[in-house]
């Protein structure tokens, strides 16, 4: 099965996870998600695959979360994912999707957990 990142090629972690893909030589597709977001369904879908909800995989420290007073707002599940995906900055990174769900990929380990459930 191919495997698929949600990567900006500016975030260091998302780099790393990316060169521990790359080093595991599985297959694997590079959505720039910030350029081609997910649309509500696929980030839904991805939540899942996490076994998390929307806030919490939510970019809170950034300054359009503090604009948009996403730390205060309702825990709404359809109201946080259109939030979400119409300001994917918002969305953590990078998450590597495959195999039996999805996983927030920020360290090692977690790489290691998706590159094993596929």
């Amino acid at each position: 099965m191919t495997m698929e990142i949600w990567h900006n090629p500016r975030c260091s972690k998302s780099r790393a996870a990316k060169a521990a893909l790359d080093e595991a030589g599985v297959e694997y597709t590079e959505r720039r998600y910030l350029d081609e977001p997910p649309t509500a369904e696929e980030f839904d879908a991805v939540l899942k695959g996490i076994g998390a909800e929307p806030w919490d995989v939510a970019r809170l420290s950034e300054p359009l979360a503090k604009e948009l007073g996403l730390k205060e707002m309702e825990r709404d599940r359809a109201r946080w994912i259109e939030v979400m995906v119409a300001n994917p900055v918002l969305i953590q990174r990078p998450i590597v999707v495959g195999g039996a769900g999805a996983v927030v990929a920020r360290d090692p380990e977690s790489v290691r957990k998706a590159l094993d459930s596929a």
